[in-house]
């Protein structure tokens, strides 16, 4: 990804069980709560350092077992954002790379269209 692909808006549903983020470069991402929250980025969540920087992107495709809501999110300077679960979680520092190499779309994830 461009280092110079950011955000240009960022819209939670959790009604609609999704995180949207418009992107500098026209795409827009649509990211399932559940699938979210289990890739959450955080040492303790990706079980050690070992583990850093692998997902489930099979996790945005399930039907969910656990409903989750995003109470808050923040900005980290400009580069990331942190999420405040609805479970009490805030470790996980989602950077803007990892996000949209995480993004469940069909033209990023084809595998799953």
């Amino acid at each position: 990804m461009d280092s110079d692909i950011t955000p240009t808006g960022i819209e939670v549903s959790n009604s609609e069980q999704i995180l949207e983020i418009d992107w500098s470069d026209g795409h827009h991402s649509e990211y399932a709560l559940f699938g979210l929250r289990k890739n959450c980025p955080c040492v303790m969540c990706r079980g050690g350092h070992g583990n850093m920087n692998t997902f489930e992107m099979e996790l945005f495709f399930v039907e969910p077992t656990q409903y989750f809501e995003i109470k808050d999110i923040k900005q980290i300077g400009n580069h990331a954002i942190k999420i405040f679960w609805s479970d009490g979680h805030d470790n996980g520092m989602y950077q803007w790379e990892t996000l949209r190499e995480m993004c469940p779309c069909e033209k990023c994830y084809p595998e799953q269209g």
